[in-house]
């Protein structure tokens, strides 16, 4: 997603004392790096650990008496080796806001459970490892979760909004990327109500009492971060058709000429993602002006974007474009874990600028790289951490500048190194293998190094793990028919070790020559047959580095 703001505009160190020991033991050390790496990135949610969601059916019924929903959910479950307790999140009704729980039953048939600290305990009746179907009944008024409100216009609007963890005050579920199941809506709501949601309608009736009955669903399986839907008064549209996938815009009937052409470029957007990444994953694309508190949210199949975001002037297009890239990485292929975000927001936001490349060219991609390097360091001054920081417990912390902008560079760095043809080969094969699962970074690591054939233990390892960036010194004199450059990293807690490129500019030419920085300090000898008018340091933008 997008912050509104931005819309504008190594984790460990090991030190061992024996140098002889590093060596003998290379492997073994390499291995327990990557596992500790695993383990203390972990984070804090409490996973079940053999029940497997398939499936939600989501009843709704929605009313304009009062904020008060009803909710019916079916939540099918397969148990992977034993059967045993499990939860699901849902808040718990105090004073004005959160859920009553009527009843809870296993296929029809009443089961044990508690509902303490927000969690629905349940224990199984039933043995055998089987598929099986709980009922949950519940109603109460939700704070969070679902935006009951009214639009910017008056009208009363009714939108899920529930990054990162916001599902459990509406809906009961697994709220944590980690499980993800298919879905199914239906949504009971006054009959002048227009409705969207996850998924491909399957149903609109009009039930005669004032009220109608719509039906979305979606085979695809979804984290419920990402779960949605939308009811008020819509003017909508069909776009076009991209292989298939309908794409759609929903906007405010008040401005609907407007949002019809803001949200028109994602068509162009997705055909380029489907292109060059990847099979889309989902029912359809529609894009939804929504109440949100984001200014753009990746909701899977059904995007949520900020109210205002539909001017009539198409200034949202690399909007648009961040918000269609998360389909692919955040969505389908989703973090295992909350502290691995980058693989979302990161993904999303170079792919934003891949994207703009593709279509304004390479001047575009410096553009966007600059004024996210002008962030990261802004950000770096305040809070120095690396990108994969296992100190953040709270969800909505790891949304910061390192998991956008700096993720966004670690690609970009990445893609210089490998080269674009196989810099394209390892995300087309990230995807498919980890299209509708989850992964960590280390599992994006590995399928890079088999398509590269090279080791990027050290690359992910400075870039990832370990906090900042290589802070630079730098001179030079030209004597004796050579340039002689002198290169420090004066950043204390870590040598960074990365390729430099020089730009030597002599009477309206330039050549570009590359020096390997593995030290505090290095020196190189350029041959020159005359002097330099100028160096520059890093022309087309690959690396990410400050200057002293």
């Amino acid at each position: 997603m997008f912050k509104k703001s931005n819309i504008i505009s190594g984790l460990i160190k090991k030190h061992l004392s024996v140098k002889k020991l590093i060596l003998a033991n290379y492997f073994f050390y390499a291995l327990l790096f990557l596992q500790v790496q695993i383990t203390l990135s972990q984070d804090t949610y409490q996973r079940n650990t053999s029940a497997d969601v398939q499936k939600y059916s989501f009843n709704l019924w929605l009313n304009d008496n009062t904020n008060e929903i009803k909710g019916e959910t079916v939540v099918t479950v397969a148990f992977k080796n034993e059967v045993g307790d499990f939860s699901l999140d849902l808040v718990a009704k105090s004073e004005t806001y959160g859920m009553e729980l009527i009843a809870v039953l296993e296929d029809s048939v009443e089961v044990n459970y508690t509902f303490i600290n927000n969690k629905i305990k349940i224990t199984p009746n039933k043995l055998s490892t089987t598929r099986r179907n709980y009922f949950i009944k519940y109603q109460g008024i939700p704070k969070q979760g679902l935006v009951i409100d009214t639009t910017k216009f008056g009208q009363r609007s009714f939108f899920g909004d529930n990054w990162p963890n916001l599902a459990r005050h509406w809906l009961p579920s697994v709220d944590h990327p980690y499980d993800k199941a298919s879905i199914t809506f239906n949504i009971t709501a006054p009959e002048y109500y227009d409705v969207v949601a996850t998924g491909v309608k399957t149903e609109e009736s009009n039930l005669g009492n004032g009220y109608k009955l719509t039906t979305y669903k979606e085979p695809a399986p979804v984290a419920m971060k990402v779960v949605t839907i939308g009811v008020t008064k819509f003017a909508s549209q069909l776009l076009d058709e991209v292989y298939g996938i309908p794409v759609s815009a929903w906007v405010y009937p008040e401005n609907r000429i407007d949002g019809f052409s803001d949200y028109s470029v994602a068509t162009k957007v997705l055909k380029y993602f489907i292109d060059h990444i990847g099979a889309y994953s989902y029912a359809k694309l529609a894009n939804m002006q929504a109440k949100t508190q984001w200014g753009g949210l990746e909701n899977a199949g059904t995007i949520s974007y900020f109210e205002n975001s539909v001017t009539g002037k198409n200034e949202v297009e690399a909007l648009i474009a961040h918000e269609i890239a998360h389909q692919w990485f955040g969505n389908s292929a989703s973090e295992d874990d909350w502290n691995h975000v980058w693989l979302s927001e990161g993904f999303a936001t170079y792919f934003a600028i891949l994207y703009q490349e593709s279509v304004y060219g390479d001047n575009k991609r410096k553009e966007e790289l600059l004024l996210d390097r002008d962030q990261i360091i802004a950000y770096y001054k305040k809070k120095p951490s690396p990108i994969v920081d296992p100190s953040i417990k709270n969800p909505l912390k790891v949304l910061n500048t390192n998991t956008y902008q700096k993720g966004a560079w670690i690609l970009n760095m990445l893609r210089h190194k490998l080269g674009d043809e196989i810099f394209w080969k390892g995300i087309r094969k990230y995807y498919a293998t980890y299209k509708n699962a989850n992964a960590m970074t280390y599992d994006f690591q590995k399928i890079m190094e088999e398509v590269s054939n090279k080791k990027l233990d050290s690359f992910f390892k400075q870039w990832i793990f370990t906090k900042g960036y290589p802070e630079i010194k730098w001179n030079y004199t030209f004597k004796k028919g050579a340039i002689h450059l002198f290169v420090d990293q004066v950043q204390s807690h870590h040598t960074f070790n990365f390729p430099l490129d020089i730009e030597v500019i002599k009477q309206g030419k330039s050549v570009i020559t590359t020096v390997q920085i593995d030290k505090k300090n290095n020196s190189f000898k350029i041959p020159s047959n005359s002097k330099p008018l100028k160096l520059n340091l890093d022309p087309n933008l690959w690396l990410l580095f400050d200057v002293k």
